[in-house]
């Protein structure tokens, strides 16, 4: 796929951006405005969205994707855990901030432009369920971890709202999070057997079907308030997701002993750009979310050079 391929499939993110940087910039949304838009996202579209899509996805499918789960799995969580620790302790973040960095350093744009690119090289039909799993691994355990690990942090410094005591009680208190809790309940059922009809199906649709186009509406809105920002960690998360997050692919990758098209589906899957949803997930905690939503528009900059490079080095 050539470079001009990759940035007919960008324009549709970059205009929903740029419609949300102008709404920012020309002062029509203000941070309180801002917020409101971070909660229909985080709290109900996303939510809704993610139960659907999981719960949409067979048992049996899951079963027999357990080597390619795997291997995104051990990658996308074990990059995350890798670099926490490193944020909390080299870097000295506090936890929640460490768990943005983490995330955002992370989570892939798979749903954006998982079936455009991949489709293109491999066929809808073929790429629907590594994606479908990719999405699972993101949503069910990536995004509740980095939500439970986020409240911790706030927690323990007396901010979330409801603070129990105890550890026990904090860990409760981040599973409470719809983003936490839905994803994780959507699997356990659907490992029990459960699809969800089409009546449900089409009644969560009505708020899950906005997550995409009102995340990246909301990300241009966040940067248009704060400017976009070229500090180092921004520009730090944006090459870790673009280019260290593909190559600690590559190493899991031959570790499972993944076939060669999984291989190159699974590198291409975490070489998207930032995902919008991790960005706001930044803002719903109020901490990197500045330098998150520059580095979701840095990092699709970035894919304009990187993407080409890994599917004309893999394919």
């Amino acid at each position: 796929m050539s470079i001009g391929s990759i940035f007919l499939t960008l324009i549709p993110i970059f205009f929903t951006i740029i419609i949300g940087y102008m709404g920012g910039y020309f002062k029509v949304f203000n941070k309180d405005s801002s917020k409101g838009l971070n909660t229909l996202v985080t709290k109900f579209a996303l939510p809704a969205h993610l139960f659907i899509g999981i719960t949409s996805t067979s048992k049996e499918t899951l079963i027999s994707q357990w080597a390619f789960f795997l291997t995104m799995t051990l990658c996308i969580i074990g990059f995350y855990i890798i670099m926490l620790i490193i944020a909390r302790f080299a870097i000295k973040y506090d936890l929640t901030k460490a768990s943005m960095f983490s995330l955002n350093s992370t989570q892939p744009a798979f749903a954006f432009m998982g079936i455009s690119v991949l489709g293109s090289l491999f066929g809808a039909q073929e790429v629907a369920i590594p994606i479908a799993v990719t999405g699972i691994v993101v949503n069910a355990l990536l995004d509740p971890l980095a939500t439970i690990v986020g409240t911790i942090g706030q927690s323990g410094k007396g901010k979330a709202e409801g603070e129990k005591s105890g550890k026990l009680g904090i860990i409760l208190h981040g599973l409470s999070e719809p983003l936490a809790c839905i994803p994780l309940i959507a699997v356990v059922l659907t490992l029990f057997g459960f699809q969800a009809p089409e009546l449900m199906k089409s009644a969560l649709d009505q708020i899950g079907s906005v997550t995409s186009g009102v995340a990246l509406f909301a990300v241009g809105v966040t940067v248009g308030i704060r400017k976009i920002s070229f500090q180092p960690v921004a520009v730090g998360i944006s090459v870790l997701k673009v280019v260290a997050l593909p190559l600690f692919m590559v190493l899991v990758s031959n570790v499972i002993g993944l076939n060669h098209a999984d291989t190159v589906k699974a590198i291409l899957l975490v070489a998207f750009p930032g995902s919008a949803v991790a960005a706001m997930i930044s803002t719903r905690f109020d901490s990197l979310s500045t330098e998150t939503a520059s580095s979701f528009v840095i990092s699709t900059i970035l894919s304009l050079i990187s993407l080409p490079i890994y599917i004309s080095w893999l394919m």
